[in-house]
């Protein structure tokens, strides 16, 4: 029976109280031939998407936001930091070298952030339950990722992360995978050691968060957890933002309206 968010332990979630967003990217794929153009302010359903998940993340008790940034790092900091509530309190980490891949984003907030902590991305979308769902069934001491195991309604399937588990173990995480039977939320609980195994991953001067989750697998150190009826979406072309909008609309009809720190009352 695949498990709903209401199907969870009674138990109270871990306090995880530190999360860190990455939000350095160029975004190439959504802004085109735009020279200004922020991704994580782009608007969906008259919102920035990124405000989406410091709601969430808000909702979830968490205190400080790690922000990492790069591309127009000074514009975007300024337009993130209006979308904080006064509750939480922002900081804002330059990666210079935001050029290279996210593993290297990741490791800019290494001496800034204190394990354990929350990570997710600035252009996904998840329904806010899914934090509480991830930090009841994290063990702190590993790697523990948010997956989908509904292969057949993933959106653009070819461009997600697979994943291949055995039970509730993560065996390999890649975007070529041959075989796989979950695909990569982009939510993670992570412990301190996260930093250790991307410093072995860049070791050709570059890495991936994948890269690092792959050499934590191959130790048994990550850890799935099955996001089972919930929904998320990878904002990073038009078509996904289409996407996205159309299933947000369809989730604002389903449920009362509810209140989004960021921005007044919401339905979606």
């Amino acid at each position: 029976m695949r498990r709903s968010l209401g199907s969870t332990s009674s138990s109270s979630p871990r306090p995880l109280t530190e999360a860190v967003i990455l939000m350095a990217g160029l975004g190439t794929r959504l802004r085109g031939s735009s020279d200004v153009f922020l991704k994580p302010m782009v608007p969906v359903r008259g919102r920035p998407l990124v405000s989406y998940t410091i709601s969430a993340l808000a909702n979830a008790g968490v205190k400080v936001i790690h922000a990492v940034v790069g591309f127009e790092g000074k514009s975007l900091s300024a337009a993130v930091r209006r979308l904080i509530p006064p509750e939480i309190n922002v900081r804002f980490i330059e990666n210079p070298d935001w050029q290279k891949m996210n593993g290297v984003s990741l490791m800019a907030a290494a001496h800034a952030v204190t394990p354990p902590f929350l990570l997710t991305m600035s252009d996904h979308l998840f329904q806010p339950a899914l934090i509480d769902l991830l930090t009841k069934s994290a063990d702190l001491s590993e790697l523990t990722l948010a997956v989908d195991r509904k292969l057949t309604k993933i959106f653009d399937l070819d461009d997600a992360m697979k994943v291949q588990t055995r039970g509730d173990r993560v065996i390999d995480i890649g975007k070529n995978l041959p075989n796989y039977d979950a695909i990569d939320t982009g939510l993670f609980v992570c412990p301190g050691d996260i930093f250790k195994y991307l410093e072995r991953a860049k070791q050709t001067g570059d890495c991936s968060l994948s890269d690092g989750v792959r050499l934590m697998a191959a130790d048994n150190r990550v850890r799935a957890v099955d996001i089972g009826d919930a929904w998320w979406q990878d904002v990073d072309t038009p078509e996904m933002l289409r996407h996205a909008e159309e299933r947000l609309r369809t989730e604002a009809r389903l449920r009362p309206p509810t209140v989004d720190l960021a921005g007044g009352a919401r339905t979606a």
